[in-house]
């Protein structure tokens, strides 16, 4: 069985961040790479994906919520997954040292994130 005692409580004020976000509106799609998608669309998608997340009032909590839980897929709050496990596992890092190029204001994502 799946451990899911590290997700944030089932709780209104927990997820009532979702309502605000710039992603309902969107394609799921976007956020989402299908299966065996390559480069240069899956570059494209994440890209499309982190300009929506840059527009976002709720970017910070979104980006909370997808470290907290560990999300294992998709952009959240203008972060890949790969991105995401890089920043919660430094030494994936030095394996993936060639992370795609963030778009702008990713200090200010890396800095939410690592002071909560």
């Amino acid at each position: 069985m799946t451990d899911i005692s590290h997700l944030p409580q089932p709780l209104r004020h927990n997820w009532e961040w979702q309502f605000s976000a710039s992603c309902r509106d969107s394609d799921p799609q976007i956020f989402f790479h299908p299966p065996g998608e390559r480069d240069p669309d899956h570059q494209a998608r994440d890209q499309a994906a982190k300009q929506i997340c840059l527009r976002c009032p709720v970017r910070d909590p979104c980006l909370r919520f997808a470290l907290e839980a560990r999300e294992p897929y998709g952009v959240w709050g203008g972060m890949t997954e790969r991105e995401r496990r890089a920043r919660a596992n430094p030494r994936a890092r030095s394996v993936h040292h060639a992370l795609p190029a963030p778009v702008e204001d990713s200090a200010v994502l890396l800095s939410v994130a690592e002071h909560g």
